[in-house]
This record gives C-alpha cells, structure tokens and sequence, in this order.
C-alpha cells in the first residue's frame, strides 16, 4: 500500500496542488475512505483527501470521518492540516480572513466521532485539541502573505442548515469566535490515534444575524477569491515542518 506522512483534508479548491498524485480507497473497519490522493510534494510523501468527496457530494453531517482518519493512520499519516471554511461570530474577523484557531467545542448531535466506543474504557486529553507544533508553522507562514488570527475557538454545529441568529448569540456569549460543521469530529478522532492536527480556516461571510440572509454563492465566490494564498501556505507548511516530531500529540491514551 502507498504511504504518507503528511495529510491535507479539505475541499473543493485545492486538487491543484495534486494533480498528478494517484488516486486509492482504503478498507477500514468502518468502511472505505473516500478518495485518498497519494504522491510526493516538497520532498515530503503527501496524501490529499477531500472531505466531501471527489465530487463534493457528500454534506458535512454525512461524512464517514472514522473511515476517513482511519484510512490516513493506515496509511501512516503522521500528521493533518485540515482547512475549512467558517463563519465569523468575531465581529473583529471578515469575510476573506484566515484563521488558525487554538480550540474547540461541539455542538454536533448524531456523529460517530471516537474509535473507542469498546472496552476497555478509554479516555483521551484534549487540553489541546490542535497541535501546537502545526500551528506554529501554520501562524509563521501564514504572516508572511497577510493578516492572520493566530488564535480562536472554532464552534463546531451538526449542519447541513446554517445557524440561527439566538444560536449564533448563545455561541459569542460562550467565547466563539467561528463557526463551521466539520473541525470536531476530525479533530477528536486524529488525538485517538495519535496524529497531529491542526487548521487553517477561511471566512467566508458573517455567521446568521450579523449581516443579510446567508448565500452558498456569496461562499463560493469568497473560497475561489482566498485559495491561491491557502494553496501556497499549505504548500510552504508542508516543506517546513520538522522532520520529527516534537510536540505531545501522540502521548499515550488515558485508561
């Protein structure tokens, strides 16, 4: 089977960067990943996987994240830079914005979102829900080509619907910064098999009630206008990542 090292999940906007990778589906217990893209950028062996996948079809409440993590740590995946697109609850960010953000909570409902749900009981720190060594990383190229938040709490929701206005309020009054429907569950199930994980978020408009009606276009328009600079930073993050590892990432589970 091929091997990685370093994985990059995200969605439409960044198969650029894998052109001429070849394209495999990893068994898991859990069922099949979706499209892994595997192949060699900046002298590192990369995978790509596109979250929802290949033709973007799949909605953020629908996706098999046990498969897809699972998939990545078969294949020796060490370490994940996700990206994802977000709403402001910050009224300090603006769509156009890139954030790497520092925390998380979860408002999923109904994900399967722990590959310990047999005994023995098994609990996972996650005092740190990104890892501080990708973050780094992430920050310092970021700042090279513009403005960055280098800190935030991304709230995670169930989707496919967008927030409401009195949940978008309840969330700043709980210390939110963003908002999106995917982070949590990748996050979570990276800790457990002890990969690294961090993001780098785009926003793409005003959470509800803080501007006009929510529109998927006006999204897609602010994603194509901001991929040049996350392809590139990605690209940079990757080349600049220590060889070894050096954070607490893959501390042994708590029993």
């Amino acid at each position: 089977m091929k091997r990685a090292e370093v994985a990059v999940i995200g969605g439409t906007g960044l198969e650029d960067l894998f052109k001429d990778f070849e394209v495999i589906n990893v068994g898991t217990p859990f069922g099949f990943s979706y499209a892994i893209f595997i192949g060699e950028a900046k002298g590192r062996k990369i995978a790509f996987l596109p979250r929802h996948g290949r033709k973007h079809d799949v909605p953020p409440h629908k996706v098999n994240y046990r498969a897809n993590i699972y998939a990545l740590h078969k294949i020796g995946v060490e370490r994940i830079i996700a990206t994802n697109a977000v709403g402001a609850i910050n009224l300090n960010f603006k769509p156009g914005d890139l954030v790497v953000p520092h925390d998380l909570v979860d408002f999923t409902k109904q994900r399967q979102q722990t590959f310990y749900d047999q005994a023995p009981v098994t609990h996972i720190d996650f005092t740190e829900p990104y890892c501080p060594e990708i973050r780094r990383v992430l920050i310092k190229v970021a700042k090279e080509t513009g403005v960055v938040h280098d800190s935030a709490v991304y709230v995670c929701t169930e989707g496919p619907r967008f927030e409401t206005p009195a949940e978008i309020r309840m969330f700043r009054t709980l210390g939110c910064d963003i908002v999106g429907m995917t982070g949590s569950s990748e996050a979570v199930l990276a800790r457990e098999l002890g990969i690294c994980y961090a993001a780098l978020c785009f926003v793409s408009n005003m959470a509800a009630g803080i501007s006009g009606k929510l529109k998927y276009d006006e999204v897609m328009n602010v994603s194509k206008s901001v991929m040049p600079r996350i392809q590139k930073i990605i690209s940079e993050s990757i080349e600049r990542l220590p060889k070894t590892k050096g954070c607490e990432c893959s501390l042994p589970t708590n029993r």
